[in-house]
């Protein structure tokens, strides 16, 4: 078990794996979710998950996909409304403000990925509104060369189907949900932002045109 895990309050130790069974059976009816390479994620340690976005129900998407559990950034705004950050709790989000550097949320990565723990970050900032990858924001490559932990990239393909852009219920998609893993890839100190950069979208595409 992770350090952060250890020193989680019992509702969020307890909470997370009923609210994974209840996504299953969600995601169940839905799709249904199929998992390509998820045998690549470490078994321990910390791990950055970079990952496209397509709809809002991508970060139950990942959950389901690592079989570690996975800590989020979800919108500042969502923490606003009580029901919602109780679930949010559960799964392992954290808030940062969108439309500017927020230090603080980038420094809880930071520390989470030192702690042993799997964070994901969906590096296009926002939801792609044709499906097409948009372009991964800097400060990706900054948490990566804060903590030199290993990092893959996961591709999800069809959960757009059951929440379109837009769109805020889910329905059935009638088509099967993919969530399909990368390499892992170890960066170094010497290695630049762009090097970075340039890799982790190399990666998302091959993930998201994968059959």
């Amino acid at each position: 078990m992770e350090t952060k895990d250890k020193q989680a309050p019992l509702f969020l130790a307890l909470g997370l794996p009923f609210l994974r069974a209840l996504c299953w059976v969600l995601m169940t009816i839905l799709g249904p979710l199929r998992r390509i390479g998820a045998y690549r994620v470490p078994k321990s340690g910390g791990v950055l998950i970079l990952s496209n976005h397509l709809a809002d129900i991508d970060p139950i998407v990942v959950q389901l996909a690592c079989k570690r559990p996975v800590y989020f950034m979800a919108k500042s705004e969502l923490f606003e409304m009580k029901g919602v950050r109780y679930v949010l709790n559960l799964f392992r989000a954290f808030p940062v403000r969108r439309g500017e550097p927020d230090r603080a949320a980038l420094k809880h990565a930071i520390n989470l990925l030192k702690e042993g723990c799997v964070v994901c970050l969906f590096p296009e900032g926002e939801l792609s509104a044709t499906g097409e990858l948009l372009p991964l924001k800097p400060g990706v490559a900054l948490i990566v060369r804060q903590t030199l932990t290993p990092v893959i990239c996961l591709g999800i393909m069809g959960s757009n189907r059951v929440m379109p852009y837009g769109t805020l219920i889910p329905r059935p998609a009638f088509h099967t949900i993919t969530a399909t893993w990368g390499e892992v890839h170890t960066f170094s100190k010497e290695d630049e932002a762009e090097t970075i950069l340039t890799w982790a979208e190399a990666q998302l595409r091959q993930c998201t045109t994968a059959s």
